[in-house]
């Protein structure tokens, strides 16, 4: 038990000194905010579908991929779980507050901070699962996540549903997976170094933020904490739980653990800006929740290793 805990810790550690080398970027002026949402961009569109489409570049395998279709409907029932817990519990007055309430419980930070650690826990394979956890993610994100912060159904299309980078890198890799096709070097070489991106790039943009963080408002906010309760203990622990009363072990359980049980998702702060909702709040929730979670990562982490 010690030794799996300190082996994820060091892991979030060395995600966590990344971070602490974006908030003195942030800090030191060394990086303002446009170039910070176009590092964020970078990532998204280029860094975060390599990672995906690197990790289906393996030869074909029908247990794995009963394993990735599993992985997709375990993250389909995590979402929909957190979103009427999440319901159940804000029912707050004010309705851009409740709204990021409920955001921060059902959106993790399963594609920038989940990846990187799965990655360096599992190695592909753990991607390879990821894969399907975040596709379903951005499914929830363009749909349920849109129209809460939102509020208008109008802004629901099949378009961002379907056309969103996770998508499509999933409908890139997927084919590459299934009939085992190789890729030629001069296309390989390059998704492997963009892939590379995904884990420094990401730390970056949420130091810079960190850095930028009200923490006396943090601190004083019980209802931020109760939010932060959910998204980093208790919808972790009701998630392992159900996958171990249904028989899932093995990569794939520590694949959903850790995406399960990273903190706020910083899509958070991006949708609440764009709609109008309590930018601040969100701040606060996704520079805090990280903050906990170099303590709670690696205890939900090594504990499902270890039972699993």
């Amino acid at each position: 038990m010690a030794e799996s805990f300190w082996t994820v810790a060091q892991q979030v550690l060395i995600l966590f000194l990344l971070i602490g080398a974006g908030a003195a970027c942030g800090r030191t002026g060394l990086l303002c905010e446009r170039a910070v949402k176009c590092l964020a961009d970078l990532v998204l569109y280029l860094a975060f579908p390599c990672v995906i489409i690197q990790s289906f570049r393996r030869e074909f395998n029908p247990e794995m991929l009963r394993g990735l279709l599993l992985a997709g409907l375990i993250s389909l029932i995590i979402h929909a779980g957190s979103i009427l817990l999440a319901h159940l519990v804000f029912r707050d007055r004010e309705e851009s507050r409740r709204r990021v309430l409920r955001f921060a419980v059902v959106f993790s930070n399963a594609g920038y901070m989940a990846l990187p650690l799965q990655q360096a826990l599992l190695g592909e394979e753990g991607v390879f699962y990821g894969a399907a956890y975040v596709a379903v993610f951005n499914l929830v994100l363009w749909s349920y996540g849109m129209l809460l912060m939102s509020g208008d159904r109008s802004a629901l299309s099949a378009k961002k549903l379907l056309l969103n980078p996770g998508m499509i890198a999933l409908a890139a890799g997927l084919p590459v997976f299934v009939f085992s096709l190789p890729l030629p070097e001069v296309i390989a070489g390059p998704i492997s170094h963009l892939a590379a991106l995904n884990t420094p790039l990401p730390m970056i943009v949420i130091g810079f933020y960190l850095a930028r963080t009200d923490w006396r408002a943090a601190l004083k906010d019980r209802r931020g904490y109760a939010a932060i309760a959910l998204r980093l203990a208790v919808v972790p622990v009701l998630s392992v739980g159900g996958m171990l009363l249904f028989g899932v072990r093995g990569v794939l359980l520590t694949a959903c653990a850790v995406a399960v049980s990273a903190p706020v998702a910083a899509a958070s702060t991006m949708f609440a800006a764009k709609y109008g909702q309590d930018t601040r709040l969100s701040a606060n929730l996704v520079s805090l929740s990280t903050l906990f979670s170099v303590a709670t990562m690696p205890l939900i982490v090594s504990l499902t290793q270890l039972v699993g």
